[in-house]
């Protein structure tokens, strides 16, 4: 049944050779300035397997960027960072993408002097934002301006030129969870009443200049998305998602994008439970790329869904945390090993829970990694 997961599938310019690619995983191992550490290679180096590792969100400017220790791509010291890391990739033979990462209102001030974070619209995110004196209750966000538009795309283009720059073999723009362009995407956090917000193709205008920046840059084949249609996220939701992410799938087909990836929670996901039927059918009648979905899948269920023909890819999340060689857990059966001191491990600083996890073969013979 596996065996589906180990057929090479071309993702634009890239042959993964396999079908179990990595999510992107927010960690915290960056130092201080958002510049990636010296762990991080060993951490990436050791899930160079994966059919394809789609990196961390990665801020593209210090207005986007609100997560402790999450790394950027907005200065030469975080290119230089990133240069080590993807040629760890490469050497022990694995493609990399960067993912690009403005978190809108879930910034918190903060982070940003005590100005108020950008978004669609003057919206609170529920919750708590973590900042580095511990969690705050988000704040207003301030509305972005028409004439800061072009910016904000400048600087996605930006981030794009410098991700070539750092050696990855292409970006994926984060359109998910409730960050900016999802608060763009859905009417609980567009209010807007100007070219950027009210109908559908409207609310997907930014998206669309986004990826044309993005495509610029890369070119199509190298450029990819990650959406999330299924539900509240973050407290960002769509009164009716079919009509907006059947517009917006109709816009990264007119792109040629190299793949889409839908995020698809199951009843204990990070962002919340979907209570959306999956929305993977819908885009499929609009955008014929190849489509990869994501989120607490097991590998049955992975195989299952690569054999039926509703993915192309699954990339998996929290089980590359503790299975450094989740490809080769997988195509000999082997047990997955648990997450151990979770959550704390997934984003304090250091080694423990993030690159002492050992491969099955070091497992079997007593060893760490």
């Amino acid at each position: 049944m596996h065996d589906w997961l180990f057929q090479p599938v071309q993702l634009g310019a890239i042959m993964a050779p396999n079908r179990i690619l990595m999510a992107p995983l927010t960690r915290g191992r960056a130092d201080l300035a958002a510049v990636p550490t010296e762990i991080m290679q060993s951490y990436y180096r050791q899930r160079a397997g994966a059919g394809l590792i789609i990196c961390e969100a990665t801020g593209i400017s210090a207005e986007g960027s609100g997560w402790p220790s999450a790394p950027g791509i907005w200065t030469d010291a975080q290119v230089e960072g990133w240069k080590p890391v993807t040629e760890a990739v490469k050497k022990a033979g694995g493609r990399i993408i960067m993912q690009l990462w403005h978190m809108g209102r879930i910034v918190h001030s903060d982070f940003l002097g005590g100005e108020p974070p950008v978004s669609a619209s003057a919206t609170r995110a529920p919750g708590h934002a973590h900042t580095p004196e511990g969690r705050k209750d988000h704040v207003i966000a301030r509305p972005l301006r028409l004439d800061e538009m072009p910016r904000l795309v400048d600087d996605y283009g930006h981030a794009a030129e410098n991700a070539k720059r750092a050696g990855f073999d292409g970006v994926q723009l984060h359109g998910a969870n409730g960050y900016l362009i999802d608060q763009f995407l859905r009417n609980s956090s567009n209010l807007r009443d100007d070219d950027y917000g009210g109908s559908p193709a409207n609310r997907v205008r930014l998206m669309r200049e986004v990826m044309e920046r993005l495509i610029a840059v890369w070119g199509a084949e190298r450029v990819s998305i990650r959406l999330s249609p299924n539900g509240e996220s973050q407290g960002v939701d769509d009164s009716d998602p079919a009509s907006l992410f059947a517009e917006a799938a109709r816009v990264l087909e007119a792109l040629k994008v190299s793949f889409v990836e839908l995020r698809q929670p199951g009843p204990e996901g990070t962002f919340g439970a979907t209570t959306v039927p999956p929305q993977d059918g819908l885009i499929r009648q609009h955008y014929t790329g190849p489509i990869v979905l994501n989120s607490d899948y097991t590998p049955e269920g992975a195989a299952a869904d690569v054999a039926s023909g509703r993915a192309d890819a699954i990339s998996f999340g929290r089980p590359y945390i503790s299975n450094p060689d989740l490809v080769e857990r997988i195509r000999v059966n082997a047990h997955l090993a648990p997450n151990v001191g979770v959550p704390q491990t997934w984003y304090f600083p250091g080694e423990a829970g993030y690159i002492d996890y050992p491969t099955l073969a070091e497992e079997t013979a007593g060893t760490s990694a």
